[in-house]
Order: structure tokens, then sequence, then C-alpha cells
């Protein structure tokens, strides 16, 4: 299996640059996991609405072109559905059972993105209910991908 994170935004600070490194490390022996990142579009200070939504479209835009095709698209999404780490093991299995050997989690700009990603989306998935930076969630994401590969060989994960 092989899985891609397609986000807009750099890290910046090196801590969340050295959590992504261990955990992709972790998950090597597990799958492929390859990161992919857009700029930021610059959203000026008090954006008027027909400003922000020529923005979202072009970040939305250039966000679906780095997804790559055939891929399996788990797109992060406070509308999405909220599912338990247990729960996300399953989906990744079933995934896998069903024939799909790409899967893609895409993270969205500070502004989000328009609905033409969420129609794009196989599923939509809510982490919690909660607001996190995007640099926070992308670790966190990682880390439950790690976690899922765990549950699914039933590893324990803390040693």
């Amino acid at each position: 299996m092989q899985i891609t994170i397609a986000s807009v935004g750099k890290l910046k600070e090196k801590y969340w640059n050295d959590a992504l490194a261990e955990f992709q490390k972790r998950l090597s022996a597990y799958t492929k996991l390859n990161f992919v990142t857009i700029l930021e579009e610059k959203m000026p200070e008090n954006p008027s609405d027909a400003t922000r939504e020529k923005i979202l479209v072009k970040e939305t835009e250039r966000l679906i072109q780095i997804i790559p095709k055939n891929s399996y698209i788990i797109l992060l999404d406070l509308q999405g559905k909220e599912i338990s780490s247990p729960a996300l093991a399953v989906k990744i299995q079933q995934l896998t059972v069903e024939g799909h050997s790409h899967l893609t989690f895409v993270i969205g700009g500070p502004f989000g993105y328009t609905d033409d990603l969420r129609k794009l989306a196989d599923f939509r998935w809510s982490f919690s209910p909660l607001t996190f930076t995007h640099q926070m969630i992308k670790v966190m994401l990682v880390e439950q991908i790690y976690r899922a590969f765990k549950i699914m060989r039933n590893e324990k994960y803390h040693h």
C-alpha cells in the first residue's frame, strides 16, 4: 500500500518536521508514505467574500492537481464523519481488501476549500469538532495512520 498526504502549506517549525520524520520512519515498515504540498495563497487582511472565494477556488484547483490519480481520496473535513482509531484501522484494512493500493489523505488550507474537493472525495473524515492548526493536524494524521497499522497487525503501540 502507498499513502500520500496532500496538503496546503509547508511546516515551518523544526519540531513539526522532526515529528513527521519520526512517524514516516516508523511507518516505513508498513507502507510507503509520501508528502505533496502546495503553498498557501496570499489572503488579504480583511478580504471581501468575492476575494475569499476566488482565492479558495484557486487553492482548491491547485490542491486537486497534486492528488495522485486513481487513489482513494480521504478528505479531512469538519463536515465529515468522525471515526475512532480502531475504526480507521478497519477502514484502511477494508480498502486494501477491496483492492485500493493507494490512499490519499487531503488537508486543506487555513481557510478551507471549495465544494469541488468535497465532491471529489471518496470519504470525508472529521478528526474532531475542535479546530487544530494545519501543522498539528498533519502530525496527528500521520500518527493516526501509524496507530491504525499497529492496530491492524495486533501490535503494541506503547512499549
